[in-house]
């Protein structure tokens, strides 16, 4: 389950970002749950008017743009994001239980499995659309996201930096290899067949997160293969809670950071430090930074100017301005 930190060897563990959430906020009380949930509901709603809105775009216009995504910009696909106001408390998988546990990975295998079946439905909405329209417009550089969804680039956007991974991969912790998660999903039913045969009850009953994860019970004899090539232990090509980033893609997303003069962010909270690092280099490096969602961030006191609405009308009114 991806977010935690996108280290670069200097940070430290981004799965502690509970511990470093500001005590007393909404963000520090769900931080000591220990789990996804919900902030107070009564932080959304708030709509900036189109004057600001106006201000947002003859901000970033003009200027090479950097973009930072998170869940809010795929909940109009239908992914339910970790901390809007419906959001489901969870306590994730972190890395260290994953690879520490055959019984952590028979469990999420089989999770896995029955969010798979929703999340590989997913489509490109209006706001994944829209941000692909103002690409040449803006111009764009490039898009970063924390989702593991593959929207952007299936709507357009290029080039897109998956810094917590995709999680139509997966990755082989012995020797490397990645193989395609839908022909493990197959597999993962074939050799589960009375599981198979309650797929379709259990993702209705299940409840879903961002990720592809789900809430299933009766997990202990749920199997799954080793690697084909060398034997080892199979994973989703996903950034888990105590685990980094490859170094390779923090440095491409730092890079798109530093060559921009504005930075974008939009449907993220910034509650993890592999996201609000770069909010910080950009604000150090002299660049606009425009923060735009529902909802409050860990970055508003960082921004130059903070918009408040909902993704899909106020991109899509962008690139209609811009006659995209």
């Amino acid at each position: 389950m991806p977010g935690p930190d996108a280290g670069d060897g200097r940070s430290a563990d981004l799965g502690r970002w509970f511990s470093t959430a500001l005590p007393g906020t909404a963000l520090g009380a769900l931080g000591r749950r220990r789990a996804w949930g919900p902030l107070a509901s009564s932080a959304y709603g708030r709509r900036s008017s189109p004057a600001e809105l106006a201000d947002g775009l003859s901000l970033l216009h003009g200027k090479p743009v950097a973009v930072l995504t998170g869940a809010g910009i795929s909940t109009g696909s239908g992914l339910p994001d970790y901390r809007g106001p419906h959001a489901v408390p969870r306590s994730p998988m972190t890395y260290q239980e994953f690879t520490g546990s055959d019984l952590a990975r028979r469990r999420y295998w089989a999770r896995s499995s029955v969010g798979w079946t929703r999340f590989r439905a997913a489509r490109p909405n209006p706001g994944h659309i829209a941000l692909a329209r103002l690409g040449p417009a803006l111009p764009i550089l490039g898009v970063i996201t924390q989702n593991v969804d593959d929207l952007h680039r299936r709507a357009g956007s290029a080039p897109v930096v998956d810094l917590h991974g995709r999680l139509d991969r997966v990755r082989c912790l012995g020797c490397d290899a990645l193989i395609g998660r839908e022909g493990l999903h197959r597999r993962l039913l074939a050799m589960n067949p009375g599981f198979a045969a309650r797929l379709d009850q259990l993702a209705r009953e299940a409840e879903t997160a961002p990720d592809g994860d789900a809430e299933v019970d009766r997990t202990h004899d749920f199997r799954y293969p080793p690697c084909a090539l060398c034997g080892g232990v199979l994973k989703p090509d996903v950034v888990f809670f105590g685990e980094s980033a490859r170094p390779g893609t923090v440095h491409r997303a730092t890079a798109l950071v530093e060559a921009a003069q504005a930075l974008l962010v939009l449907g993220s909270s910034l509650s993890v430090q592999s996201g609000l690092r770069l909010v910080r280099r950009a604000e150090a490096a002299g660049a606009a930074v425009v923060i735009l969602g529902d909802g409050p961030t860990r970055g508003d006191d960082r921004a130059t100017l903070r918009l408040h609405g909902l993704l899909d009308p106020v991109l899509t009114g962008w690139a209609e301005q811009l006659g995209r």
